[in-house]
């Protein structure tokens, strides 16, 4: 196909090509791959200033996007790419092909970088999903920063770069910019920009920003940022978000009440902190939906309202297709075997195949994980309704799932999002803090302290 860019597409292109460090922070839907290989394009074969170029990418996306993006436009024919996922052998004869770009998924960060003996001789790197590399603790971003100094250019590219908060910005910069911004060590970063929210003697569960601090934080990186949003350049279609409530009987709550407070009765001393507070989420959570592992790994059951609703939508629906996002293995587990009761066809899309077939529309039902739909898949072709089986804490996958259906080449004229939400449970506050906003682990907590009333 001959690309025709839109003008913020130029625009992002050239800006990558005039910085040797760029956070290019585009929303879902702008077409940041072919912006950065139209760039990467022009820096290998017009100005010549690179020669050897690595993409670090979500696994799928390391697998089909990069390359499916270079086939598919003309002008990026030239381009020749080695894709470095699989088993180590074939990881090792990928990187010893001769090409221009070699495509890795981030998982192998650190295996090529300390074991797999081959020369880091990279100039320019492209960091897919920036925010995969906020945790400055991590293996993979310890590894890269070994690599970091020699390194000319490099590309941090992601639509959402805080969705836990500002502190996640100082290892996606550091990264870029070897702390040049935002200082090269957290607690300096902290001290100036944070003061500890919650606290427990010494411990710091949390921090929050001061006055001002998030106005100084994008000034310090503005010389090296762009950020687009997709309703500014898109026509995009309609986002409708609903809530689609689900009553327990006086039965069903009395059972989520008890199991609550058999948990509120597991806690040391009955402090939520950070660590305990995910746990009893998840089990509040689970309950919401209608079953809980217990402790033998068992399920208990609990109740079937959002199967119900579920199986009320589809037939609503009468025939149009509908994504639904689930979070549990044994909510996976009840939702195939209710769609099989009532003779409703479904896939799980985790394979190229499912992901070809729902896009040709031929799937009226397609489950999928939201980590797993995170970043690159483009699902906008097999249809617009969203269903959220169980909610999840994550501001960035929730998004980033919402993104795959509400992008450009959506042909909908409206994109529906619709949540099951268990009326009286956790469901309602993981709602209100997702559109919030808010800060996942703080409002985790905030939750389930409210939830427990404790």
């Amino acid at each position: 196909m001959k690309y025709n860019p839109h003008s913020y597409q130029t625009f992002a292109t050239e800006y990558i090509e005039n910085h040797k460090i760029a956070a290019v922070l585009l929303d879902m839907g702008l077409g940041k791959t072919s912006i950065t290989l139209t760039a990467i394009n022009n820096l290998l074969f017009d100005s010549f200033d690179v020669h050897r170029v690595l993409v670090i990418a979500p696994l799928r996306v390391a697998r089909n996007t990069w390359s499916a993006e270079m086939d598919k436009w003309e002008h990026l024919s030239d381009l020749i790419y080695s894709i470095v996922v699989g088993t180590e052998k074939e990881r090792l004869s990928a990187l010893s092909t001769k090409a221009d770009i070699y495509i890795i998924n981030r998982e192998n960060v650190q295996w090529l970088i300390e074991s797999s003996g081959i020369p880091f001789d990279f100039d320019m790197v492209i960091v897919d999903e920036l925010s995969s590399f906020k945790n400055h603790q991590a293996k993979r971003f310890k590894a890269f920063m070994k690599v970091r100094p020699s390194v000319q250019r490099i590309v941090g590219l992601t639509g959402t770069p805080s969705s836990n908060g500002l502190m996640d910005l100082f290892a996606e910069f550091k990264l870029l910019d070897m702390g040049e911004r935002l200082g090269r060590f957290i607690g300096q970063f902290r001290t100036a920009y944070f003061k500890p929210d919650r606290m427990n003697g010494p411990i710091v569960y949390s921090y929050k920003p001061l006055l001002g601090a998030e106005e100084q934080i994008y000034k310090k990186i503005s010389d090296i940022t762009i950020s687009m949003k997709a309703v500014d350049h898109l026509k995009m279609p309609e986002l409708v978000s609903t809530e689609y409530a689900v009553y327990l009987s006086d039965e069903e709550k009395e059972r989520y009440e008890e199991m609550k407070r058999d948990l509120v009765l597991s806690l040391p001393d009955g402090e939520i902190t950070a660590a305990n507070a995910a746990s009893l989420s998840g089990k509040l959570t689970q309950m919401a939906n209608g079953a809980v592992y217990s402790d033998d790994e068992g399920i208990v059951h609990i109740h079937d309202r959002k199967l119900d609703a579920l199986e009320d939508i589809i037939e609503a629906a009468n025939g149009k297709p509908i994504l639904v996002a689930y979070w549990y293995k044994h909510d996976y587990d009840r939702i195939i075997k209710r769609l099989s009761e009532i003779g409703t066809a479904y896939q799980k899309l985790d394979t190229d195949a499912s992901i070809r077939k729902w896009n040709e529309g031929k799937l009226p039902v397609a489950l999928i994980h939201p980590a797993s739909a995170g970043h690159g898949l483009n699902l906008q072709s097999g249809g617009s309704t969203l269903v959220w089986f169980g909610l999840t804490w994550s501001l960035e996958l929730y998004q980033q799932t919402i993104a795959r259906l509400w992008r450009q080449g959506q042909t909908s004229n409206t994109v529906s999002v619709l949540h099951l939400t268990a009326k009286g449970t956790i469901d309602e506050r993981i709602m209100r803090a997702l559109f919030l906003k808010e800060n996942t682990q703080t409002a985790l907590i905030d939750a389930v302290k409210a939830d427990m009333k404790i």
